[in-house]
């Protein structure tokens, strides 16, 4: 819409204003008037193939997405996934790569009253920075997914990835959930932990040497404090958060849960009767 001013009085010009049911849209009948999308139309890297709206529920459930949550949509199409988490309250953005597509998801997303969660955004998913976003959500081809995981394990650990049908190769997912012969697949980008940490338990002198192997989430490795070397048992790592056991010099067997935050770890050593004490550490 025009606005001219002619003598200090608004002239209107409405020309062209109907035609267009993007500008806006009512309802998304009005916003399919100019541009309606087929199942099957190619795309930049991939045919455009809707995700049911159960598979999509069951995504966001699996991220555990909340209003806190930052939602990036990789290949948004016509933005449901993005709207649909607009709806549980958190902020999200759609990366959709072609341009009619991405004005359709522009208009539903105003056509469903959510333009102050969702934006959608016209653009390559190799070229955007979506290195802020707490959920990532995605529905590509295998090798794309390969592209991007050098780029989401750089991402902030606990950020969570949830896939509609497509893995991640050897990275196995933390979670599968499976819909009408759909899967959806989520992982939590893992906290880089490999190498040697010096910990020391506090209020005491006990010191330990940690050595940790990394393969994506699974970590194996061992310990040593005051005596030989014992092997870590259950070690866990799910995001920044990384838990195992081990039998000190006295054959007592102590659990350390912590948190790592770069190069650093803080946690608690707990012991024999419930006992707890904290132990910090760093990365050699």
């Amino acid at each position: 819409m025009n606005v001219r001013l002619i003598r200090g009085t608004a002239v209107i010009a409405v020309a062209g204003f109907l035609a267009s049911g993007a500008l806006n849209a009512q309802d998304r009948k009005s916003c399919e008037r100019d541009y309606k999308p087929h199942v099957g139309q190619s795309g930049k890297d991939v045919v455009w193939v809707p995700t049911p709206d159960e598979l999509v529920q069951r995504m966001l459930a699996m991220a555990k997405v909340t209003p806190q949550d930052l939602v990036y949509d990789l290949g948004a199409g016509d933005g449901k996934i993005a709207i649909a988490a607009g709806k549980l309250g958190a902020t999200a953005v759609g990366i959709e790569y072609n341009p009619d597509m991405a004005k359709l998801a522009q208009c539903y997303v105003k056509a469903d009253g959510v333009t102050d969660k969702v934006k959608i955004v016209q653009g390559d998913i190799f070229k955007e920075d979506f290195s802020k976003a707490t959920v990532v959500t995605m529905y590509l081809l295998p090798d794309l997914n390969l592209r991007l995981r050098p780029i989401i394990l750089n991402m902030k650990p606990g950020t969570r990835v949830t896939s509609h049908q497509f893995t991640m190769a050897d990275w196995e997912p933390d979670e599968t959930a499976e819909i009408e012969f759909r899967s959806a697949y989520m992982w939590i980008v893992p906290a880089k932990v490999e190498g040697t940490w010096s910990l020391r338990e506090q209020g005491s002198n006990a010191q330990y040497t940690l050595n940790l192997s990394q393969r994506f989430q699974r970590v194996s490795g061992d310990i040593s404090g005051g005596g030989a070397k014992q092997p870590l048992v259950g070690a866990t790592l799910r995001g920044d958060a990384i838990r195992f056991a081990f039998n000190d010099d006295k054959g007592v067997t102590r659990t350390l849960t912590g948190t790592i935050r770069g190069n650093e770890i803080s946690g608690v050593l707990k012991g024999a009767g419930g006992t707890e004490t904290g132990i910090t550490g760093t990365r050699r």
